[in-house]
């Protein structure tokens, strides 16, 4: 007896697409168990079967100098880490919705409880990371294309 496949979710790409629409994004990708989904403004929806694919274990972090005004980490900064918005996963942090658009919040702004303030990409999906409360942002502690780690303080808003 042949085992019944589930269809695609169409309400999800139409949820991805409306993402898409809402952050400039131009792609986005998700996966569920053995099914994998990327819509893409330059493409088509492409759904997909695969198989389990093997963990990659990133080098440890090599300490690189930085140049002058550069964002710095929070420890070196000074600041409590009591209003730092802390990176939820390790990936590779992205200011802006796309390579050259304008960046999510800068210094001075004000964000709303909820609003995008930066995209973490990790496995090749992008996480839109919201604004935990409302505020000022005072600082930025990351660069934009940085590797962050799960926990590291990201951006402070008082």
């Amino acid at each position: 007896m042949a085992e019944k496949k589930p269809g695609i979710d169409q309400a999800l790409i139409r949820d991805l697409a409306n993402i898409l629409n809402d952050t400039d994004l131009t792609e986005i990708e998700v996966e569920q168990e053995d099914l994998r989904i990327r819509v893409s403004r330059n493409g088509t929806p492409v759904a997909m079967s695969m198989p389990a694919m093997p963990t990659y274990q990133a080098p440890p972090p090599v300490a690189v100098a930085q140049p002058a005004g550069a964002p710095q980490p929070a420890a070196e900064s000074g600041r409590s880490s009591k209003n730092a918005v802390t990176a939820p996963m390790v990936g590779t942090a992205y200011l802006s919705p796309a390579p050259g658009a304008r960046p999510f919040i800068e210094v001075g702004a004000m964000v709303k409880e909820g609003q995008t303030i930066l995209i973490i990409e990790a496995m090749k999906t992008m996480n839109q990371i919201p604004a935990p409360r409302a505020g000022k942002v005072t600082e930025i502690l990351v660069q934009d294309a940085a590797p962050v780690e799960y926990g590291e303080p990201l951006i402070v808003i008082e």
